[in-house]
């Protein structure tokens, strides 16, 4: 087998191993991804697993937090398009709420798990910088980046509090308009 074939069959398991924790974790939590599991799940040893992750479920935790972020900037970033003002920010707002809901194990595993990378300093990863612009652009805070710090605390509280059910889901677009009644710029 030569060596392109090898790499694509390698990325190709290594894919696996990530939809199978991704599959696993939104249907039952975080706690239900194991090594072992994961193994079981692409039909592979768990030394195979590891030759891909050699850091185990708190890489993968980690690669599926990135790739949430690409997925969450692009929503976000489809979702602003031309928009200005409110509109920009309502929109956002509701793309952001709806990646949260719809992937409660990669949003936890951004949001709410350990990652062991910097935010809000010069070395932060550049899909983390550029979902956080999303943000800003949406509410067009060209300052020191605090509005945009409180704008996505906002969002964030109200994912969690909506997944939790202590927000009823039939006020959100009430929510997202006073969100954006008071950000926008």
């Amino acid at each position: 087998m030569d060596s392109k074939m090898r790499q694509q069959r390698g990325e190709e398991r290594r894919r696996r191993i990530l939809d199978a924790a991704r599959e696993r974790a939104d249907a039952n939590g975080w706690t239900a991804v194991t090594t072992r599991h994961l193994a079981d799940a692409i039909g592979y040893t768990q030394p195979v697993l590891y030759g891909h992750f050699p850091g185990g479920k708190a890489e993968i935790m980690l690669t599926l937090a990135f790739e949430g972020f690409v997925e969450l900037m692009d929503r976000c970033r489809r979702a602003l398009g031309d928009r200005l003002g409110r509109d920009a920010a309502e929109a956002v707002a509701l793309a952001y709420l709806e990646f949260g809901a719809e992937h409660p194990a990669v949003y936890e595993a951004m949001f709410q798990q350990p990652l062991d990378t910097p935010f809000a300093s010069e070395d932060t990863r550049a899909e983390l910088r550029a979902a956080y612009q999303v943000l800003a652009d949406a509410i067009g805070d060209d300052g020191d980046g605090a509005a945009t710090e409180a704008f996505w605390g906002a969002l964030h509280g109200i994912s969690l509090l909506e997944r939790a059910g202590r927000m009823r889901l039939e006020h959100r677009a009430a929510r997202i308009a006073e969100l954006a009644a008071r950000f926008a710029n």
